[in-house]
């Protein structure tokens, strides 16, 4: 594999072949081994409905976490979520690779990120967990960074400064922001839950960047843990998609949310993490992993 003198981005090929533009839609992708397929709704529904499962990966890897025999190669936390990937692929629509844990591992950790998103079958949504959100400027290179460098299908984003740090990330044809909403953390009462006029400000929220974009390209976090609340998002925003984290090793379930969250089109995306990726620390991790996926999907099925 040859490094491209560049920034601190740089891309890697397979081969000596000079980067070749390939257009798709409003940007410019380069043929460097990524997937190339922009997934649209459509795209997105059919995989729900071929393979009857809401469920989204979490690949939050850990280094202190995987297995300790994964250490020996050159490069663990790769080999670790390649065979997550192998494992589970058959039973999720989606992979979110949360880029703090890449991020952390400086340069190494970037690439070992890029290695992981080529390695994502191109059928497989694609989320860049970043939670970024900045003036517009900054918010247009952070999309960028995520929807041309690294050419995920959808990014999370931080809407507190409102929708010029939001918009950037919409302008991207067959590309997802998916808006922080109501979240499943303790610290989400601080503000996300306090009134604000006659709403609670996760509702303002919700309302106000509802309008920002479509049912196309925007999604919002919504905690599975915040169960008295699903129901009532779910009537706010019939149309959108939700990614909901929570369920698994933070107390939510499958049932509670199928039940009060989905739609005609699925319209959510499960995110399980710890509770498939680490269902083992032994050498069987994988087979695990295989095992908790399967079980995951089972469950979404029945309401699928």
């Amino acid at each position: 594999m040859i490094k491209l003198p560049s920034t601190a981005n740089s891309y890697y090929l397979r081969s000596n072949t000079p980067l070749t533009p390939l257009k798709r839609g409003r940007v410019e992708y380069h043929s460097a081994g990524f997937k190339n397929i922009n997934m649209n709704r459509s795209e997105l529904v059919s995989q729900i409905r071929q393979k009857k499962s809401v469920l989204c990966v979490g690949l939050d890897t850990d280094l202190d976490k995987i297995p300790k025999h994964l250490l020996s190669e050159p490069n663990p936390a790769l080999a670790f979520n390649k065979a997550i990937i192998d494992a589970t692929k058959d039973f999720t629509v989606c992979y979110k690779i949360n880029t703090a844990f890449y991020e952390a591992q400086g340069i190494a950790g970037w690439e070992t990120m890029q290695q992981t998103l080529e390695y994502i079958p191109k059928d497989i949504f694609s989320i860049a967990d970043a939670k970024r959100g900045d003036i517009g400027n900054t918010s247009e290179q952070y999309a960028k960074t995520f929807f041309q460098t690294y050419p995920f299908d959808s990014v999370t984003v931080a809407p507190y400064m409102g929708k010029d740090s939001v918009s950037p990330f919409l302008q991207f044809e067959n590309k997802w922001a998916i808006v922080l909403g109501l979240t499943s953390n303790a610290g989400s009462a601080d503000f996300e839950l306090q009134q604000c006029g006659d709403e609670l400000l996760y509702e303002k929220v919700l309302k106000t960047v509802s309008t920002w974009g479509t049912p196309e390209n925007l999604m919002f976090v919504i905690g599975a843990t915040r169960k008295e609340q699903l129901k009532h998002v779910r009537e706010m925003l019939p149309e959108h998609f939700f990614l909901i984290p929570g369920v698994g090793a933070q107390g939510g379930d499958v049932p509670t949310v199928c039940e009060n969250t989905l739609n005609k089109d699925g319209g959510i995306l499960i995110n399980v993490s710890r509770a498939v990726i680490y269902a083992s620390t032994g050498e069987d991790f994988a087979e695990a992993a295989h095992k908790a996926a399967k079980e995951y999907q089972g469950q979404m099925a029945v309401y699928l």
